[in-house]
């Protein structure tokens, strides 16, 4: 297979379906490439995800202030390489408001709204901007590992395909496909997605990998056979369950659908977190669901919030209105608000911060039809949605503890009130740092990642009970846990081969 001269040796992993494992794999194998020595870099051309990182270099449009946005994914696979995350790791990031459109990121900046038929007739005009941010990221690196989305067997989408094996073909790159077994159906995913797919697209398939298989592999022998002789693609390998991957950032909120965190505490810290429909950044749980002597617990559709609960924490949201509607649809806001009169403790951040006040307005219908819905009316605040974007780096302090936080917002609103006059934190030179009720048991702010600081973590944990919080380190565990994945894959995959493949 002929490969363009200007691009570096590079590989695509594409899956047969959603959540198959293709982020984890690619982190994985970022990782075990970086160990051996290359400089290696992830490439995600279209992403479709609330769940965001900002990086360094975006664009200095109105709000960014010089800071771009990435799906949360392609910015752990930086880190797995070493490097810090870049807006040409994910030209291209959809973040969903409604049922049918989506907020379009591209190359780290908002460029608009758009209807998922929009966006299909868009995709033809953005594949330049992709193709321009392989470019540049090919110039600094050794290896590309690039992850697809969904699946390529999506054939009534294939048409402007900037995801798949549209970007494939325009990059000509070879591809390996990722299914998962534990869903089951994965001969009949791989043989129907091989089946469906155009001659010269199946020219580009080099293989293709088993991830997240539990039991005896042995048993999976004649499978292999029975793929090879429908297919004709070899397998690079049987990949067993990856248990440590609870302690990785998940990009998909499918990861939320277990309820409760386990935790062997007799008397754990108990934070009830309703699950919202438009939940973004919901990684900002991750550190508190790592923390020994605390359960997080994922309050479902259609289930009350638990009575015995020490904190009911509200997310960040893509559409703070729709949610807040649903919320109460729910019933939760009664829940809510009888916490408080036990005495209960309730955080909101980014969205969740907004639902507290008094009112959201978005006047300009940024996030879907304008109007104004009233908040919980938990924090004298109010909220007004705008078309700016805010994406700035923060370092910040607890009042009461002194213990130091560093974070990020990301967020389209502006929040004003005499509750801001007890902001959640201390930031020089920042005047929205959040706000706090009186009696300090209702509190908000935009920023997210604050929880991941350890001593930050146990200041705010202590607060509610006190015990031995922060002994998790939580960056050293994701470093050690990488580390792990990496060996797992070695152990698992012909890493040797997929290098190969690539141009190594």
């Amino acid at each position: 297979m002929s490969r363009t001269p200007a691009f570096t040796p590079a590989l695509m992993i594409q899956g047969t379906g959603s959540d198959v494992g293709k982020s984890l794999l690619v982190a994985g194998l970022c990782r075990a490439a970086t160990i051996r020595g290359l400089r290696v870099r992830p490439f995600k051309p279209q992403n479709m995800s609330n769940n965001a990182a900002i990086t360094a270099d975006g664009a200095d449009g109105e709000g960014s202030g010089g800071v771009g946005e990435i799906g949360r994914a392609q910015a752990l696979q930086a880190r797995a390489c070493g490097v810090e995350p870049s807006i040409h790791m994910n030209p291209v990031l959809l973040k969903p408001q409604s049922e049918v459109g989506a907020q379009v990121i591209v190359q780290g900046s908002v460029v608009g709204n758009a209807t998922a038929r929009d966006y299909h007739t868009l995709k033809p005009a953005l594949l330049p901007k992709v193709l321009d941010s392989f470019a540049r990221l090919s110039t600094d690196a050794d290896l590309i590992l690039v992850e697809g989305a969904g699946s390529p067997a999506e054939i009534n989408l294939r048409d402007g395909d900037i995801a798949n094996m549209g970007f494939a073909e325009a990059a000509e790159l070879p591809v390996v496909l990722a299914a998962d077994i534990n869903r089951g159906g994965v001969i009949a995913s791989l043989v129907g997605t091989h089946t469906l797919l155009r001659d010269s697209e199946r020219a580009r398939i080099m293989g293709f990998i088993i991830n997240k298989f539990r039991g005896d592999k042995t048993l999976f022998d004649p499978a292999l056979t029975i793929i090879a002789s429908h297919t004709g693609m070899p397998c690079h390998g049987v990949v067993p369950w990856f248990e440590d991957a609870r302690n990785l950032p998940a990009e998909d909120a499918m990861a939320l659908d277990s309820d409760t965190t386990p935790n062997n505490d007799q008397n754990p810290v108990r934070i009830a977190v309703p699950r919202l429909g438009r939940m973004a950044n919901f990684d900002d749980l991750d550190p508190l669901r790592a923390e020994s002597g605390v359960a997080v617990s994922i309050i479902q559709p259609g289930a009350v919030i638990p009575g015995d609960s020490d904190i009911i924490l509200l997310p960040g949201s893509k559409s703070t209105r729709a949610d807040l509607a649903a919320l109460r649809a729910e019933g939760w806001d009664i829940d809510i608000h009888a916490h408080v009169r036990r005495g209960g403790i309730v955080v909101g951040l980014c969205g969740g911060y907004q639902m507290l006040g008094m009112r959201v307005a978005d006047p300009q219908g940024v996030e879907g039809t304008p109007g104004e819905t009233p908040g919980l009316g938990l924090l004298d605040i109010d909220t007004t949605i705008g078309a700016a974007k805010t994406l700035r780096d923060i370092s910040a302090r607890d009042p009461a503890s002194g213990a130091v936080t560093r974070g990020y917002e990301m967020h389209m609103g502006d929040t004003t009130g005499p509750a801001t006059t007890r902001p959640m934190l201390d930031a020089p030179g920042h005047h929205d740092c959040g706000a706090t009720s009186p009696d300090g048991r209702v509190m908000g702010c935009y920023v997210h990642g604050l929880f991941a600081a350890d001593a930050y973590r146990a200041a705010f944990l202590n607060r509610i009970r006190v015990g031995h919080y922060g002994h998790t380190a939580y960056d050293s565990m994701v470093e050690a846990t990488l580390d792990r994945l990496a060996a797992h894959l070695e152990q698992n995959v012909a890493v040797d081969r997929l290098l190969e493949i690539a141009g190594i």
